[in-house]
């Protein structure tokens, strides 16, 4: 059909603009949310192992822009700085860990161990969401839709699941926090991010995203594929070779994730793909 040709692209080629706002404009619609206030941040100072000397840091790092009961500043400012101390923190890990590695390996390494998904699943393992001051209606139900996702995914996904950004932007806050309580101690800061962040991801199972890993593959057999964007319509992508369907993914809150999870499905398909086409593309 023509329209279908209309739609077929390289996977290179797919607009992948970050539907992230979609959950924002959503949860501003909905103006109920709970008034039980959260539990005490005291609690927090026992899941970390730090206390702090300016305990209005602590309660700045866990208010979210959303929350208007009082005039404490939202985390967005210690999130900024916490993004920065943690990439720094990271870089410096691996630096000294792998002196042959070389900075591309080294840039994903990093990237795979600071991304929303990490730190969102390390929020979510010391239950740091329920501290949280906000307002935000939406967060329980994606909460409850990532702790699913982590179930089917136990380690990092690389990419199939949706994790809630607040949650990483929280863990990121509470870095930053922490660093400047300390007087700017990167090591002092490092001590408590370390235990945080177990288990890190490491060279030996560190992995490629799906369309990576995908792409990578068809290369070397030589095959090009093309997927068929119906996003805007279903929130599927498909993906065809040599008019093949040979692997669908299906996520109408983001693009990305429906791309992975085509991608993924794909890939597993490949190598039934090539041996009924005769391996030509090896």
């Amino acid at each position: 059909m023509e329209e279908d040709q209309d739609i077929m692209v390289s996977l290179k080629n797919l607009d992948l603009e970050d539907q992230a706002q979609k959950d924002d404009s959503e949860s501003a619609k909905e103006s109920e949310c709970s008034d039980a206030p959260p539990p005490s941040l005291a609690e927090v100072e026992e899941i970390t192992g730090y206390s702090f000397r300016n305990k209005e840091l602590l309660r700045e790092a866990f208010t979210h822009g959303s929350y208007k009961a009082d005039d404490c500043k939202s985390y967005e400012r210690l999130e900024y700085l916490g993004d920065s101390v943690l990439n720094h923190l990271v870089a410096k890990l691996h630096y000294l860990s792998y002196p042959d590695m070389a900075p591309g390996e080294l840039t994903r390494l990093r990237a795979a161990n600071v991304d929303t998904e990490a730190l969102a699943r390390a929020a979510l393992k010391y239950n740091l969401h329920k501290f949280l001051r906000h307002q935000k209606p939406l967060l329980q139900r994606q909460i409850q839709e990532f702790m699913e996702g982590i179930e089917q995914y136990p380690s990092h996904s690389h990419g199939m699941i949706d994790p809630p950004k607040v949650l990483a932007d929280l863990l990121e806050s509470l870095i930053g926090a922490i660093f400047i309580d300390t007087d700017s101690s990167m090591d002092s800061t490092w001590e408590v991010v370390e235990r945080l962040l177990q288990p890190l991801i490491t060279p030996e199972n560190l992995k490629l995203h799906p369309v990576a890993k995908f792409n990578e593959a068809c290369q070397k057999m030589g095959l090009k594929p093309q997927a068929k964007d119906l996003w805007n319509k279903t929130g599927e992508i498909e993906i065809y070779i040599e008019n093949e369907l040979i692997g669908r993914g299906k996520y109408k809150l983001k693009k990305m994730i429906a791309v992975n999870r085509a991608a993924d499905d794909a890939y597993k398909n490949l190598f039934l793909f090539e041996k009924k086409d005769g391996g030509n593309g090896g």
